[in-house]
């Protein structure tokens, strides 16, 4: 497929994008800046702890220098190094303010070093590294990234940690002046006294204890204000989606919608977008770690795909994120590295059933047939709906019922899942639910059991959105509502169906078959222990069950060692990892607003909706 740039009649791919991924100037000098950062905060924390640094002819007399000046200098050079290997990363990263933050950290951290350790070759180290900040600005331009206020909590946890263990090292650096045997524990209380100001059972000879209690100090300080700085800033919150967007967004869909499966996912409101210059062509994305992450393939016209990709590796390079694509289709994939020069790697494959060729009927369905006729026959009756055809009431009871059944504290779903269900603007998606009237009094949601929700792929598709259902329900709802909504298709005028995502389900399949090598039964042999707590194995074979041809999906990725961050933006952005406030403690009038994404089953069910 030939594919032109959007706004450009030449064809021509665009290499300045290339240049910027692959360029080495623009990754050489930042990394090496980053790293020597690292190497001049170590040596500055050395400097501030160590006694065999702080040796020198003038030592004694900057031991008595008016203002404890000797014992400040170390804690000041202890705390401009704590701060520089902070800044390392940002540095790598070309982030802006961490170059303005070393450009007056270093000059600190080298005065520092001439007053209380008077090393010339530490301080010529600093002002190198200065002077090459300096001289290379113009590299440092990256944007801040989304804020979050978890990002105060982390840092008190990670810097108190970090300050008791650098403490306990400042602490035990004297060996030659520490009055006593203190024990460790001595040791520990005097550190966690110290970090607050205060004096600890820990004495020292020759005003080493003024040394000591000014390097703690100024630990406690370092990780007081730093948090207090992160918890009070101005929010920076990440791109959501707004209105015009997503007006602009639908438009898109309603022309090209029934390219994509994960077309309708792309409306998540708590995810950005770009758009390509005529607007044809749109990426939707979410910044997870540093990595912005785009799901499935770009919105809109094909030969308009170009000009959006361009719009968000600009935007990744702007920031200094690092360009990512989860669940992309094989168009899609190559699109995006014959475009911007990225790699591609298969991730699993999607599972799609043509309704025309779905039936019970036959030796491979029995399995299905017989579960389904076995939860009719115990009183089990399904109805499939479109959303619009609903009342506000059946919607609003379908909502509380699809939250308090998730198997999780947290919404999980970001590539695969729209997180919300019965919107408005939604009307043509579809809805499943199973029902049995409760023997007594009826539950909290009248006689429903089940919930499935399909989100709509183009004019004549549909694709799994989540799957809930009651604890005390019998086994197999899945499967009855599952089945249940592909009969019900053809009048509500669908063809096709998407179900799940498998991952790696090439490799399981054909690592069970006959005359498959040692690597590759390995392979599947580690992918069915960890189906123990991700489900890749029952995902895939839960799958099969439907007779369904199989869609191969990608990650597209910028380098092989990008793949572990990626790996783990994409897990929290699903909903793998998460600081969400556990369940116990939310509150409980806001459980019934919050919009619904794909479950993650407790162990008595057999499936997962959607997999990361």
């Amino acid at each position: 497929m030939s594919v032109t740039i959007d706004g450009d009649k030449s064809g021509l791919v665009p290499d300045r994008v290339r240049r910027i991924l692959r360029g080495p100037r623009a990754e050489s000098v930042p990394a090496l800046v980053g790293t020597a950062c690292t190497f001049i905060g170590l040596i500055d924390i050395a400097a501030g702890v160590f006694p065999r640094f702080r040796h020198s002819r003038m030592h004694a007399l900057a031991e008595v220098l008016p203002g404890a000046l000797g014992p400040f200098a170390a804690a000041l050079s202890l705390s401009a190094g704590v701060l520089l290997l902070l800044l390392a990363h940002g540095l790598k990263r070309h982030k802006r303010r961490a170059w303005r933050a070393a450009v007056i950290l270093l000059p600190a951290g080298a005065a520092a070093q001439f007053v209380y350790r008077h090393s010339v070759i530490g301080v010529l180290l600093s002002l190198a590294l200065l002077a090459l900040l300096l001289r290379h600005r113009s590299e440092f331009s990256a944007l801040p990234d989304p804020r979050s206020r978890w990002k105060a909590l982390a840092n008190f946890v990670l810097m108190g940690a970090g300050s008791i263990g650098l403490g306990l090292v400042v602490v035990s650096a004297h060996p030659g002046k520490v009055i006593g045997s203190p024990s460790l524990t001595d040791r520990l209380e005097h550190v966690l006294l110290g970090l607050f100001g205060f004096e600890g059972p820990v004495g020292y000879e020759s005003g080493v204890d003024w040394t000591v209690g000014y390097s703690l100090g100024a630990l406690g300080l370092l990780t007081a204000v730093t948090t207090i700085y992160l918890a009070f800033r101005p929010e920076h919150p990440a791109a959501t989606l707004t209105t015009d967007d997503e007006a602009r967004l639908r438009e898109l869909l309603e022309k090209h919608g029934g390219r994509d499966s994960l077309g309708h996912f792309a409306l998540r409101r708590d995810k950005g977008v770009v758009f390509s210059p005529s607007g044809k062509a749109a990426v939707t994305y979410r910044v997870v770690s540093g990595v912005m992450l785009a799901s499935g393939d770009p919105i809109g016209d094909v030969e308009a795909w170009p000009g959006a990709i361009e719009r968000f590796m600009d935007e990744a390079k702007a920031h200094s994120w690092t360009p990512a694509v989860m669940g992309c289709s094989e168009t899609g994939g190559q699109v995006w590295t014959r475009e911007t020069g990225l790699d591609a790697l298969e991730l699993g494959d999607e599972a799609v059933v043509d309704v025309p060729d779905f039936s019970l009927t036959g030796r491979a369905m029995r399995n299905v047939r017989q579960m389904v006729k076995r939860i009719e026959r115990n009183g089990y009756e399904t109805r499939v709906r479109r959303v619009r055809d609903l009342s506000d009431g059946e919607l609003e009871r379908i909502r509380r019922a699809a939250d308090d059944w998730r198997g999780t504290d947290t919404e999980r779903g970001f590539s695969m899942a729209l997180g919300r269900i019965g919107d408005p603007s939604d009307g043509d998606s579809v809805i499943a639910t199973a029902h049995k009237a409760d023997e007594g009094e009826p539950g909290p949601y009248g006689d429903l059991k089940a919930v499935l929700h399909f989100v709509p792929w183009g004019t004549d598709g549909m694709s799994l959105d989540l799957m809930r259902r009651d604890r005390s329900a019998d086994p197999g709802m899945n499967e009855l509502l599952i089945v249940a909504a592909l009969q019900a298709s053809p009048k509500l005028g669908i063809a096709r169906v998407s179900l799940n995502f498998a991952m790696f389900r090439s490799a399981l399949a054909r690592g069970e078959q006959l005359g498959a090598g040692p690597v590759l039964r390995v392979w599947r042999g580690l992918l069915v222990f960890l189906s123990r707590w991700f489900q890749i194995e029952s995902l895939y074979k839960f799958n099969a069950k439907f007779r369904p041809r199989w869609e191969p999906r990608f990650v597209v990725f910028r380098k092989t060692r990008d793949l572990p961050r990626i790996g783990f933006a994409a897990m929290q952005a699903e909903g793998f990892v998460t600081l969400a406030v556990p369940r116990p403690f939310r509150r409980g009038t806001a459980r019934a607003s919050r919009p619904c994404a794909h479950i993650r089953p407790a162990a008595s069910q057999e499936h997962e909706v959607r997999a990361a």
